[in-house]
Formats: C-alpha cells, structure tokens, sequence
C-alpha cells in the first residue's frame, strides 16, 4: 500500500535526495520548503508521516513540530538534523515528534526511520477507531435500542459529530442530553482532547463568569493566583453547556461574542486569547418562548441552535425500556457486588408500562432501588418501587372505576394515585420540593407529610 510522506527542508539537494529514496521505496512524496508552506499539506486526510529539518526560514522546524501536532497529532513526526542541533531534536521529541535523524544519513536509515513511523501510525488509527467504536457502543447502550425514535436520535449523532458545528440539545429533565453531548464528542475529531461540562443552573451567578472565562491574580478579593476558567480548559476540545436558559443577560452577551469573535479574556485580564473549542448546550426550557418573553437573546438562540436534537421522553422508546433496564442492571450489580442476572417477563412488563416522569434517570434510579431489595437472582414485581409495581402503573388515576379497582380497597388505590403524582412533580423539579408543592397545588408542608407518610426517598427519585 502506497503511503504519504511530506518533506520539509530548504536544503533543494537534501530534498531531492529524500525524494528519490521515498520514492524508490514505493511512497508518495510531498514536499515544502519552509513550516507555513508545509501547513498546507498537514490537513491532507492521505498523510501518514512528515519529516522536517529544524533550521529553517521563517516558520522553524521546533515551532512547525508544535503546530503539526496540534492540528495532526495521529501523524508521526521525524526530525532531520545536524549534530549541532541534536539538543533541540531532543527538545522536540518532548514536543511530540516521534524520532529523529542526524545528517548525514544513509537511505538505508531513511527508510527504516519512516518505516517505523508508519507502523506507529497504524497503531495510532487503530487505537483512534477502536475508541471510537467503544465509545459509540458505551453511548449506544443507552441511546440505542429498537424504537424508531432511537435510531432516529443516533442517526442525527453521527451525523452532526464529525463537524465543528454547534448543537443545541433539548427535552424533558432526565432524557439524557449529557449523554447525547458526550456521544457527539467522542464520536467526533476531538475525541482525543478535552470534554468540559459545565451546569449554568449548579454555580451561584456571581461566580459564573470566573468559573467560565477564568481570572488573572488580584482580579477580586480573594484572587491570589491565576486560574483557567472552563473555556481555556476545553482548548481543542468540546464545551458543553448544561441549562443554558439559566445564563443571565450579561453573560448571554459574554457567550455571544465569545462565539461570534472565537476569542475570551479572563476576568480581570485585558489580554485575549485564542479559542478552538466546539460548544454544545441543552436545555428542558423552551428556548424560542423565552426569547419571547425577552429572557434569553434571539441572536444566542440563532448562535447555539445551528443544528437541534431533541432527545425523546422514555414513554416514546417503551420497546426500549426492557435494554436499557438490563444495562443498568448490569452496570450497577457489578458496582454494588450483587448477583442479580435479570428481571423477570412480568417486571419487565410492568416497567414498559409506567409513565417514567423522570425519564432514564428515574429509570436507572428505580433499578438501583430494586437491586438493594432483591434477595434472588432475579428482581421481580415485589422488588420494584410500589408506584411501578401496580397493575395499572402507567395510571395516574384518570377514569377509575370499581370494576379497574378489583379487589383493592379506596384508600389503597389513592395512596398509589398520590405517589405516583409526588414522584412526577419531583422528577420535573428536580427535588425541590417547594416547587414540586407549587405543581401539585398543595402547601410545602403539606406534600412533606405526604412525602413522610408515603415513604417516599427523594434521594433516589432524583439524581
């Protein structure tokens, strides 16, 4: 197979001598006689080894090591250098090349030295494809499954991950839009570089802006070193920014320059630097409705939202609840040392028949639940929470007759209608339970009695 091999060296006769032994030897050879005018061929997707010298005009052998490996680190580099210089081709060695030589060398040498960075090469695509496809298997595990609507949603994952793109991300609290955001960048050209999330609804806002720009020693009281906010962090990398809807405007304004001009300072600095980083936001708000209400800006919206997924609500996948139960199941058995295998045919059933308020993460909560309270190798219905376990789970109590009540009393059958309807308000608001009182319609001290009566675990209805 006929492999690409740039060379970069104003020397015209050592070129030509490179040139004809790469050749002979069966390869394709570009070349460039300075660093800037080799950054042209660094993107070629056929390229698989450069060789550089390191005295150069302009643009310098060291410096071109450090960019090429920025922009290509899955191609190897080797030095070509003189005695005088074998300091520096250490130096570089340390910056990523993967070898060097010293003049004169005979093509022998040559061919071997590019030869093994070949090989290096190969193992770096397959260990790049191999993560790939791990992480796509990790992702689909949970994304996957054999509803439409799955394969809808990683259809539009590998499809949007290999671009710089811009996503937004949005539906109901739970779906799991970080799994999506993280999917998208594993599967993407930056896999290899940093993932930063950061929650804009978890950090008071005050300390938002730091925590996002970073600060430059004496920028506030208490600033007593330089720290890097989690812009610099994700340098190269991807930015996923959870809750957007819950930015304020003036750091709505901040995000909109920082992606309009791809440039930030830090609090406190006058300095700008440089950015390379992908953003993906999410949120379970309506966005376009707050641009409405003027809560969130129009052109952040038109910034953010170059390409949407909504990520469906689990009652629209209910085929796939039995898989991805099963993967929780076995996630979390290995982590809590349990030896329980599966659910049984009627759990199972009555999971794919619960409404599942707080989507995957109820779900996976639930299974954690059930594994503290099977004692067999099994988690049938008696081990599920009491508002899933009943026949009719996926009721909240809409349309009841004697005749659907069976055997079961009044007070039984409100009692499940009651959990399940706190379970629901707690999982749309996340545990607050002042919030969740608000939705239900009740004093907070009321739905505390509830909560107390029914024995409801807040701490594992919301993660």
């Amino acid at each position: 197979m006929k492999r690409t091999v740039l060379v970069v060296d104003d020397e015209q006769n050592l070129q030509r001598v490179m040139r004809m032994v790469l050749e002979n030897a069966g390869h394709e050879v570009l070349v460039a006689n300075s660093g800037e005018s080799a950054l042209t061929h660094v993107q070629n997707p056929n390229l698989d080894v450069i060789l550089t010298d390191l005295r150069m005009p302009g643009m310098g052998g060291e410096e071109f090591v450090v960019r090429s490996r920025k922009e290509r680190p899955d191609v190897p580099v080797i030095i070509v250098t003189a005695h005088g210089t074998i300091r520096s081709a250490v130096k570089s060695i340390h910056d990523g090349a993967a070898d060097y030589l010293t003049k004169p060398f005979e093509p022998e040498q040559l061919e071997i030295a590019v030869h093994n960075a070949i090989k290096l090469r190969d193992i770096l695509r397959e260990n790049a494809r191999l993560k790939a496809e791990v992480s796509e298997s990790r992702g689909s595990r949970r994304l996957a499954g054999e509803s439409r609507v799955a394969q809808q949603l990683l259809e539009e994952i590998r499809r949007v991950a290999p671009y710089k793109t811009g996503v937004l991300i949005t539906g109901e609290s739970g779906t799991g839009k970080e799994l999506v955001a993280r999917t998208i960048h594993e599967l993407s050209p930056r896999r290899e570089h940093p993932w930063v999330a950061l929650n804009c609804s978890a950090i008071p806002r005050d300390l938002l802006e730091s925590e996002l720009f970073g600060y430059v020693k004496g920028a506030f009281t208490g600033a007593t070193h330089n720290r890097a906010g989690r812009l610099e962090q994700a340098q190269g990398g991807t930015l996923f920014l959870d809750e957007i809807a819950d930015l304020d405007a003036s750091l709505q304004s901040k995000i909109l320059r920082v992606l309009q001009e791809r440039e930030f300072s830090p609090v406190g600095s006058n300095q700008v630097r440089a950015m390379d980083v992908r953003f993906i936001a999410a949120t379970n708000r309506d966005l376009k409705a707050l641009v409405q209400e003027s809560k969130f800006r129009e052109d952040l919206l038109y910034r953010l939202d170059v390409y949407s997924i909504v990520v469906p609500p689990l009652r629209s996948r209910r085929e796939d609840i039995p898989l991805l139960a099963q993967t929780f199941l076995h996630e979390l058995a290995v982590e809590m040392d349990k030896k329980v295998m599966a659910f049984t045919p009627a759990a199972l059933e009555r999971l794919k028949r619960y409404h599942w308020p707080g989507n995957i993460r109820e779900l996976r909560n639930t299974v954690e639940r059930s594994l503290l309270t099977c004692q067999s190798n099994n988690i049938d219905i008696q081990d599920l929470p009491g508002a899933i376990a009943a026949k009719d789970s996926s009721s909240t109590g809409e349309g009841l007759t004697l005749d659907k009540m069976g055997k079961k009393d009044l007070d039984r059958w409100l009692e499940e209608v009651e959990r399940h309807m706190i379970l629901e308000a707690l999982a749309q608001t996340k545990g607050v339970q002042a919030h969740a009182a608000k939705r239900l319609g009740i004093a907070e001290r009321s739905l505390w009695h509830r909560i107390k009566k029914l024995k409801i675990r807040i701490n594992r209805v919301i993660n």
